[in-house]
């Protein structure tokens, strides 16, 4: 528990505190095993294709990102049916698992050639970090609200007056502002180069969502929500929030407060 209870912080802990603090429990300090689930499989290589591309200048084709896309994916798969071989334990909405794993191979494929199109179209001005790094998945590591606090940005785009605009890929539905928000500041404190709004590529439509504003975040109302969630995993606090999300968590077949629908 004390390696818990010290360790950094991250947006995605914070929200699975917030929404659940006793899945949080289980898989960060019980250390559940989660059942896999090809949607984050889809995800991750979604991602990674699209780095790639990125951080080749755009000069890849369309045939090479979507086989990059493939084999990630595939190599994700492999290795969660190497964990449970049986589909049947997978998460999937609405399918077996192994329908949603041949389902999302291919919807995968479509979306990463979509995007390749899209950005070759907009050509999105990808932000050079002061150590010339295009700000691709790009770490930070700072502290916000007296909380230690990393994670990974996905773009940084340069805006039309010097500003960046943080922009998150992605492939399902849920989209978090806190995430932007916490970005705004990372960037804000490591780079002092100002973020004004942020944005989601939603691999769902092949477009942009409306952008968000930001410029009026400040570090203490992000700080407040880290603060928060780190005092009460400090203080061993992890109430069960049983209801609809349990469908969807990874955990829950070995939680007593999951509702029967799980």
């Amino acid at each position: 528990m004390n390696d818990v209870a010290n360790q950094p912080r991250s947006v995605s802990q914070a929200e699975q505190y917030e929404k659940c603090a006793w899945r949080y429990y289980l898989q960060r300090v019980e250390c559940v095993v989660p059942r896999p689930a090809a949607w984050s499989h889809h995800g991750t290589a979604f991602h990674g294709a699209a780095e790639d591309f990125e951080g080749s200048g755009r000069s890849m084709e369309v045939d090479e990102v979507v086989q990059r896309f493939s084999d990630l994916y595939s190599n994700l798969v492999n290795q969660s049916l190497a964990q449970e071989p049986d589909t049947d334990r997978w998460l999937a909405a609405g399918l077996t698992g192994g329908e949603d794993i041949e389902r999302r191979y291919v919807l995968g494929q479509e979306q990463t050639a979509r995007y390749v199109e899209w950005s070759k179209e907009r050509k999105p001005d990808i932000w050079t970090t002061p150590v010339n790094k295009p700000a691709l998945e790009l770490y930070f590591a700072v502290e916000v609200g007296g909380v230690r606090v990393r994670g990974y940005i996905d773009q940084l785009i340069v805006e039309s007056d010097d500003s960046l605009r943080v922009r998150d890929l992605k492939t399902g539905v849920t989209k978090s502002k806190f995430q932007l928000e916490t970005y705004k500041v990372a960037v804000e404190k490591v780079y002092d180069v100002p973020v004004n709004r942020g944005d989601w590529y939603l691999a769902k439509n092949g477009g942009l969502s409306r952008a968000v504003e930001l410029g009026e975040v400040s570090e203490d109302e992000v700080g407040r929500r880290f603060a928060s969630m780190d005092a009460g995993v400090k203080a061993g606090d992890f109430p069960a929030s049983p209801g609809f999300a349990c469908r969807f968590c990874d955990v829950s077949h070995t939680c007593s407060f999951r509702t029967r629908s799980c």
